[in-house]
């Protein structure tokens, strides 16, 4: 149970710097459905919205403790970060639904 605590932690510490960092952005940009996440992933820092049941997912736990690892809470890009390639987060996620 601990480490979904820890994981709702970083989310949201994520989710307030994007928060924080609306004023640089269009409001559109940074609409996100209720239930719902943005992510970044991939070399491009390609964009997707994802719902919140993913953090549940075993295997996305652990992309999100490589993410804790790769770049700790603190990212320049200011959003939640995955450190996979596209090809390898679409194939990840598919199994989820």
């Amino acid at each position: 149970m601990r480490k979904a605590i820890v994981i709702e932690d970083f989310v949201w510490e994520k989710y307030k710097k994007a928060s924080f960092n609306s004023n640089q952005a269009s409001s559109k940009a940074l609409e996100v459905p209720k239930g719902y996440l943005a992510v970044y992933v991939g070399e491009n820092m390609k964009r997707f919205v994802i719902p919140i049941s993913y953090l549940n997912q075993t295997s996305f736990q652990e992309l999100l403790s490589q993410a804790e690892e790769e770049f700790g809470y603190d990212h320049p890009m200011g959003g939640l970060t995955i450190p996979c390639s596209e090809e390898t987060f679409l194939d990840l996620t598919s199994c989820f639904n």
